[in-house]
């Protein structure tokens, strides 16, 4: 009879190992299910034996990759399938087999591969994930850790890749909304740079031959655009230069809070990167805490992973306020950084016992929020971009047709 090396957590999550004699795997699988033990990882020790009673092995024809690099939609399809084999009774193991056979990227493969090896030499999942943080953030690492501890992976999976999509959906949004002002901008100053690079230099050259004073916004014309020409080289290196040294600034920790700071502060603006910064937030937190990652934990996941200096110090505090023993509202009030109407939805949450529905409320009203932000935007930019640049043409052509009044009314 064959033996299979098992390794298993328990329902604390303890890690256990050790080899079963059975006819097939399956059977071992199914013995180890029935003493409530969540299955990490299971290797027949056998190389021959009954039918069936080999591991089996995945076979299949990998197709071509797509691409390299790892997409967040390559993410989001992977925790589905893990989820979607594991509800099936697959092991993770066999698992990560499966779905290694038909990812769209070489590079998520490879890393596939690798969980895969690292299960076998003992690591649960989460620690193997654990060294790709580039593919693998903390969220995920300390979701699957709680899905491990709890034998409820696959639950885990399923909210962790609903949390992906919804963030990867939103982030589309926002990119949607701002394509169109950015291509009306860019299409705006290639107009004006055409007219001052190509048109204004002919007129000026036409108006050489007929010996006359030209108009003072004609030689303002004029001149700007030999300015221009003359120096254009000049002046992308300039903004080349100041672009690289703004941007090395701001990498720096005490440029970066400056950065924030002016963000947080601009007129009109400031409230929409708010909102930017809380519904990131919220909805890590909603995820965390539905999940049965504790308060604290979750803080510090967030604190780690919310990409912002002045978020992350008003977490830390947050965090340091609810270790005190102080409930989660009382020090979201008084960072000053939280709306009334946030700060008492999460105090209505920690009363009745739905944080995490709270959090997602909060979430849903701020995605609003920002979306109804950028639809507006949009809206007026549009606009104001247009009668800027009628303004702009509309002085460039009376500035070129004045010199042509004049030569007219010399000839009467």
């Amino acid at each position: 009879m064959p033996s299979f090396f098992y390794i298993t957590r328990d329902n604390q999550g303890h890690k256990n190992s050790g080899v079963e004699e059975g006819f097939s795997q399956d059977e071992i699988v199914s013995r180890l299910q029935a003493r409530g033990l969540f299955i990490v990882s299971i290797v027949s020790e056998s190389k021959e034996g009954p039918a069936g009673s080999q591991q089996v092995e995945l076979k299949g024809k990998r197709g071509q990759f797509k691409h390299y690099g790892v997409k967040s939609d390559d993410l989001v399809l992977f925790c589905r399938q893990v989820a979607t084999l594991l509800g099936a009774g697959v092991t993770i193991l066999k698992s990560l087999g499966i779905i290694s056979l038909q990812v769209p990227s070489r590079k998520l493969h490879a890393i596939l591969k690798k969980l895969q090896k690292d299960m076998e030499a003992g690591l649960s999942l989460h620690e193997a994930m654990s060294r790709h943080p580039a593919v693998f953030s903390e969220l995920w690492v300390n979701l699957v850790e709680s899905g491990e501890a709890s034998g409820n992976l696959a639950m885990v999976l399923n909210r962790l890749a609903t949390y992906l999509e919804r963030d990867a959906a939103f982030k589309k949004k926002i990119i949607s909304a701002l394509i169109y002002p950015a291509i009306l901008m860019c299409a705006g100053f290639g107009a004006l740079l055409f007219l001052t690079i190509k048109i204004i230099p002919t007129f000026a050259e036409l108006f050489k031959g007929f010996n006359i004073k030209l108009p003072l916004l004609t030689q303002i014309l004029v001149s700007v655009s030999y300015f221009i020409r003359t120096n254009f080289l000049y002046f992308i290196l300039v903004t080349a230069a100041v672009v690289f040294v703004v941007r090395k600034y701001i990498r720096t920790r005490e440029g970066r809070k400056q950065y924030e700071k002016m963000k947080f502060n601009m007129p009109g603006f400031g409230d929409f990167f708010r909102g930017l910064i809380i519904e990131r937030f919220s909805s890590e937190m909603s995820t965390l805490v539905e999940s049965g990652v504790p308060i604290l934990y979750s803080l510090e996941i967030a604190e780690h992973s919310v990409d912002n200096l002045t978020m992350a110090g008003i977490i830390h505090s947050i965090k340091d306020d609810v270790r005190s023993g102080k409930t989660l509202s009382q020090p979201l009030a008084k960072s000053g950084f939280f709306e009334p109407m946030v700060v008492q939805m999460v105090a209505i949450g920690e009363e009745i016992g739905e944080l995490p529905q709270m959090f997602k409320k909060i979430n849903a009203f701020y995605q609003d929020y920002v979306e109804t932000f950028l639809t507006r935007f949009a809206s007026m930019f549009e606009p104001i971009v247009l009668i800027f640049m009628g303004v702009v043409i509309g002085i460039m052509i009376i500035g070129m047709f004045l010199p042509i009044f004049q030569i007219s009314q010399i000839g009467k």
